[in-house]
């Protein structure tokens, strides 16, 4: 064979590629890899995003007694005059709106006024400001609340203060509840006679949460479980709804009212809080009985839940400063036991 012709039958042969069964093969594997990795890098992140959300809670901690230590008490949770009502609906920063120059926002701090309803703010941008340390990195509804025209309003928040476990301000006699954050509080730090690692001071709440308020006096007795609520919602004024923007509760950081920068222990964290709506909806909530301001005479009692995106548990701080998760499972005495601070209860059992 000549050489020519053996050249031209060397370009004629044509590469070998895979076959389909190769090809299927080589699929599976992949598949197989990658349900395998998936559920690490997943586990991974869940693992970033929780040490994050501590980190938060860390920091709101040191704030706490940054604050105490230029003020002499720990910040109270709203301010207004013992026996007074409200001429707006929104009348008195949150603890988050207080502890900002703790936090290294003191330039948002000092273009507001504490003494001025934050709602007749907001054209400052402070009320729609994202402060990092205010939101989990789980929160699935980071972003901006909207009013009735669209416009930005405010920014919700993942982390509410301890109010204590169901009462929250008697305005006749100007009593708070048995949390360490409630109206007018000055609470110090020798006045947690439970000691500040055994006393809650905020946990995670999940922003844009169904709620109703301003009910008849439900009474002093905390409910025995999340279904007792239903017997509160008549004549309510109802905070939820199939749309997002709906759910209000927990979207207001500069707002001092329970619902919406605080928590407190009637149930234990992650509890699913049920309540059927008439719109034959049955939604999560939470529920305080009378907005704080709103009346002169009638007290406010709240269950507003702790919640949290990571699996089976809550991450909390301690009023000592101290940051971890604690299980979903806790016992409710436990739990309650965390959320006063002068109940006199041993809180055992509570980290897992």
């Amino acid at each position: 064979m000549s050489h020519y012709a053996r050249l031209s039958r060397g370009r004629n042969r044509r590469p070998r590629g895979f076959t389909l069964v190769e090809l299927l093969v080589v699929i599976a594997i992949i598949g197989v890899l990658m349900g395998l990795l998936l559920p690490a890098v997943q586990a991974a992140r869940e693992a970033a995003r929780r040490a994050q959300c501590l980190n938060h809670l860390k920091q709101l901690g040191l704030a706490l007694h940054h604050y105490a230590a230029a003020h002499s008490t720990f910040p109270p949770s709203f301010c207004l005059r013992p026996g007074a009502t409200l001429g707006t609906n929104n009348g008195s920063w949150s603890v988050h709106g207080r502890i900002l120059p703790y936090l290294e926002q003191g330039n948002a701090y000092r273009r507001v006024r504490l003494d001025v309803p934050w709602d007749a703010q907001v054209g400052t941008g402070v009320p729609t400001m994202r402060t990092p340390t205010y939101v989990c990195p789980s929160e699935v509804n980071d972003r901006v609340r909207v009013d009735a025209s669209g416009n930005p309003y405010t920014y919700p928040h993942t982390y509410g203060f301890n109010f204590g476990t169901w009462l929250v301000y008697q305005p006749a006699t100007g009593q708070g509840g048995d949390g360490v954050f409630f109206p007018n509080s000055q609470v110090t730090t020798a006045a947690i006679v439970d000691g500040t690692s055994n006393t809650l001071g905020a946990a995670e709440v999940r922003a844009f949460t169904s709620y109703f308020r301003n009910t008849a006096d439900p009474g002093p007795t905390a409910p025995s479980s999340p279904a007792a609520l239903a017997a509160f919602a008549p004549g309510a004024d109802f905070k939820l709804g199939p749309n997002t923007n709906q759910n209000t509760g927990h979207t207001e950081w500069a707002d001092g009212r329970v619902h919406h920068s605080g928590i407190t222990t009637a149930f234990t964290p992650n509890t699913r809080v049920s309540y059927l709506h008439t719109d034959g909806r049955t939604y999560d909530v939470d529920y305080n009985s009378q907005q704080e301001g709103r009346s002169a005479t009638q007290p406010t009692y709240a269950a507003v839940t702790a919640r949290s995106y990571h699996p089976g548990i809550v991450n909390v701080v301690f009023m000592d400063g101290s940051a971890r998760p604690l299980s979903e499972t806790i016992d409710l005495a436990t739990w309650r036991a965390l959320g006063t601070r002068a109940g006199g209860e041993v809180a055992t059992g509570a980290v897992p």
